[in-house]
């Protein structure tokens, strides 16, 4: 079964690149149907074009300026992405907490890629979390998950896999992100790969 991904993005797209290779090399049984950006400016828009998968360009930033809602803008969002047909939403990088509106449209279909295990750093800074925890002598490893998303918690669900990534004495932010990066790369690869196969172990409880 080959199958169909939206992919939504809001930076450099590192991530969509290595959906992009393993599709390539047959690793990931897949196509990228669209990949959404919300900034102009990612640079994942220009790998996307550069595979030839179409892309769409949605910011939030109007729908502010003309005094309508996140729920309006999630509902439309969700109306884009739906159109593509995917069996699988994938968030590569997406900066934007998704509200209901979009989230009840595609139930236990929306995946997400979060650069710490799960219950520890939720949100945009949990790299430079897990860092300054691990300077603090609190932690000597950190990881990262892919999980569902079935509600509008942010960076938890049913945990599809994650990877565990130690912090060396001689880390600094960077090579830690770095090495971060690679985990996450292979372990999202991974884990869609067994909700295409249908893997029925994937933790349910674990949020």
């Amino acid at each position: 079964m080959t199958a169909n991904l939206v992919v939504l993005i809001s930076g450099n797209g590192s991530n969509l690149q290595a959906l992009i290779d393993a599709i390539r090399m047959r690793a990931l049984d897949a196509t990228i149907a669209c990949v959404v950006s919300n900034r102009r400016a990612a640079f994942g828009l220009v790998r996307a074009e550069q595979a030839g998968i179409p892309t769409r360009y949605f910011p939030l930033k109007p729908y502010l300026d003309a005094g309508r809602t996140r729920a309006e803008y999630d509902a439309d969002l969700a109306t884009l992405v739906a159109a593509y047909k995917p069996e699988w939403v994938v968030l590569a990088g997406w900066m934007h907490i998704l509200s209901a509106a979009f989230v009840a449209r595609f139930p236990y279909r929306i995946v997400n890629l979060h650069p710490a295990l799960p219950g520890m750093f939720p949100g945009a800074h949990a790299i430079e979390e897990a860092f300054a925890a691990f300077q603090r002598g609190e932690i000597k490893q950190t990881g990262c998950m892919v999980h569902l998303v079935p509600d509008e918690a942010v960076d938890a669900g049913p945990v599809i896999g994650t990877a565990e990534v130690p912090i060396y004495r001689t880390d600094t932010l960077e090579t830690l992100a770095n090495r971060m990066h690679q985990a996450e790369h292979r372990l999202l690869v991974q884990s869609l790969q067994r909700l295409i196969v249908g893997d029925e172990d994937i933790d349910d409880d674990d949020e």
